[in-house]
């Protein structure tokens, strides 16, 4: 197949596939799929719930190149697939990789001879060939690397990030043959800004993917141990830090609560691997263990606090400020804030929960939480603990030091030292 003769499809339109069926279709006829039809609906009406794609630049697209479906048939004139969809854990903390071999079975049903299926779904190495590969022959019933082929380019997508974006991150691509690695490459070079890096094998792609975001969490587990022993030294960790980053090869990492769909789930995916090959690793899980228990001790600290302060906890009122996984963003995906609301609605406080950012609607179904819908008066609540340091929480609090009667809890090191009674 000729680059210009690539007729490409995007399965699944969230943070990773709308941007890039968009961008794509800036030089190709695009067609973008999603089995949530209601997601579909309000994208065609050029809104993307997500804020990563511009509305105007939306429906830009959609004037050209880009269409966007629902029904898989609308799909079955593509000659490469982009596969996008989610890769979560499951209560147990290994890898649910069910979206991804429905995808890959939805894609079997239609797949041609000569089509290329590329995925960008993080996972672990090997799940391209050994999982998702076999059940396109078995629905196609074609030959992997004689009839059709495959490819791997991790997603880069920071959710959020205005200034990192797609076509400035430097894409990693690879092939299932030399001569598809090549094209996949060509193919991401015609929209990546920033360049493409080609890896000798789709194994090597996946595992780079895999520990980009193990070695994040492991460095970012370091800081917040850090930030256990400080409290018990009665030591303040930011000033520690920013004390340690005088020195120009200090790594600049924060402490603060790990979550999204990248950080807090990509480690299981390298350490289900590494288990099935009979290691089982000691760094990684237990940088994991360390980065889930820090809503734990933020909820305890509250409380510890509130006694000193001779506030009632049982019965109290707490506020947390942000329920989104980072900053200025709407999305939720595995956010640990939801640990503090859990931990101290279990201490039997009365916990409210505010942020402009995330979706009503949302975080109902997913986290189970009601969220405030206008600005609270934070002057009614015993404790307030600032979880996510949206913009919007800069004017929030009032204009003066620490409350004697009210406990501030700053997670991320957003408001004067002097005006909170503890912080990460």
């Amino acid at each position: 197949m000729r680059l210009e003769e690539a007729k490409i499809a995007v399965i699944g339109l969230g943070y990773v596939g709308l941007p890039l069926a968009v961008e794509f279709s800036k030089k190709f006829p695009v067609v973008g799929f999603d089995i949530n039809e209601s997601r579909v609906n309000t994208l065609n009406g050029g809104v993307d719930s997500t804020l990563e794609v511009e509305g105007d630049v939306l429906k830009k697209a959609l004037a050209g190149n880009l269409t966007l479906d629902h029904q898989l048939n609308s799909i079955s004139e593509a000659n490469v697939y982009i596969v996008t969809v989610p890769t979560p854990i499951d209560q147990f903390k290994a890898p649910n990789l069910d979206p991804l071999r429905k995808s890959s079975a939805a894609i079997g049903g239609l797949l041609k001879k000569g089509d290329i299926v590329i995925y960008e779904s993080t996972t672990f190495p090997g799940c391209t060939e050994e999982d998702c590969v076999p059940i396109l022959e078995k629905e196609s019933g074609l030959k992997y690397n004689e009839d059709f082929f495959c490819g791997y380019s991790p997603e880069r997508i920071n959710p959020g990030d205005k200034k990192n974006t797609l076509t400035t991150i430097m894409k990693v691509t690879s092939g299932s043959t030399p001569e598809i690695a090549d094209f996949v490459d060509d193919l991401y070079k015609s929209i990546i800004t920033a360049g493409t890096h080609k890896a000798s094998s789709i194994k090597v792609a996946e595992a780079s993917k895999a520990i980009e975001n193990a070695q994040r969490d492991v460095n970012i587990s370091f800081v917040n141990e850090l930030a256990l022993i400080f409290d018990r030294l009665d030591i303040d960790t930011t000033e520690v830090l920013e004390a340690a980053g005088t020195k120009w090869n200090f790594l600049p990492f924060r402490p603060g609560l790990v979550g999204g769909h990248c950080i807090g789930v990509d480690p299981y995916y390298l350490a289900h691997k590494a288990e099935s090959v009979g290691y089982h690793p000691q760094v990684i899980l237990s940088g994991r263990r360390v980065n889930d228990n820090m809503g734990m001790f933020v909820a305890n600290k509250v409380v510890k606090l509130m006694i000193q302060k001779g506030l009632q906890v049982k019965g109290g009122k707490a506020l947390i400020l942000g329920i989104t996984f980072k900053e200025n963003c709407p999305d939720i995906r595995n956010t640990r804030a939801v640990d503090i609301y859990q931990e101290l609605v279990q201490f039997g406080m009365d916990v409210d929960v505010y942020d402009p950012w995330a979706g009503l609607n949302e975080v109902k179904r997913e986290l189970g939480v009601d969220l405030l819908q206008i600005k609270p008066e934070v002057n009614e609540y015993d404790s307030i603990i600032l979880a996510v340091s949206h913009n919007e929480f800069s004017d929030i609090m009032p204009n003066q030091d620490k409350n004697p009667q009210q406990v501030l809890f700053d997670t991320k090191s957003f408001f004067e030292k002097k005006k909170v009674d503890s912080r990460l």
